[in-house]
């Protein structure tokens, strides 16, 4: 009867080993996991990846990449074990140039993700925030990332954009 027991126990931590093993969580650790990460989501599993950056802001890691060449980010967050579990995933489809507002989870400072392709035409933004005007100016035809870092404000934003091409001609104003 005793060696039954110790049968089954040894069976049983057997069996756990192997289910832990087997289903290992994925990690957005490196630029290859981060890459599985994002095929492993659903709507996300049969496009092309290509990472454009990697930004690490506290405990936050932001990846700024394009899916089927359009604009996204993916946000981790790095648990006890100083691994990086998704949190959230955005992608902007069939657009060129696309801005995100991702939640800082230590509370930082507000800050707007700009991510754009190769079919990018609009070299300046004026983004009105709460009556501050914030100029940034970006590269026409890249593939590229920006981070602009919003003012204070008492916990509401308001929000209002214009976008110029690389001539000062007024593209669209929201």
């Amino acid at each position: 009867m005793k060696k039954l027991y110790l049968i089954l126990v040894l069976v049983a931590v057997c069996g756990f080993v192997y289910y832990l093993l087997s289903n290992e969580k994925l990690y957005g650790n490196d630029e290859e996991s981060i890459i599985q990460v994002i095929k492993s989501i659903e709507g996300y599993e049969a496009g092309t990846v290509e990472l454009l950056e990697v930004k690490d802001i506290g405990k936050d890691r932001f990846v700024s990449f394009l899916y089927n060449n359009s604009p996204a980010y993916i946000q981790f967050v790095q648990n006890s074990r100083k691994d990086y579990e998704w949190r959230h995933v955005e992608k902007s489809e069939g657009e060129f140039f696309a801005s995100y507002l991702p939640n800082i989870s230590d509370g930082g400072p507000l800050k707007f993700l700009i991510v754009t392709n190769e079919d990018n035409n609009v070299a300046r933004l004026e983004l009105n925030v709460n009556g501050h005007i914030i100029e940034a100016e970006f590269p026409e035809n890249q593939k590229y990332v920006s981070w602009i870092s919003l003012p204070k404000s008492n916990g509401s934003y308001t929000f209002a954009y214009k976008y110029f091409d690389k001539y000062g001609n007024l593209i669209e104003e929201l």
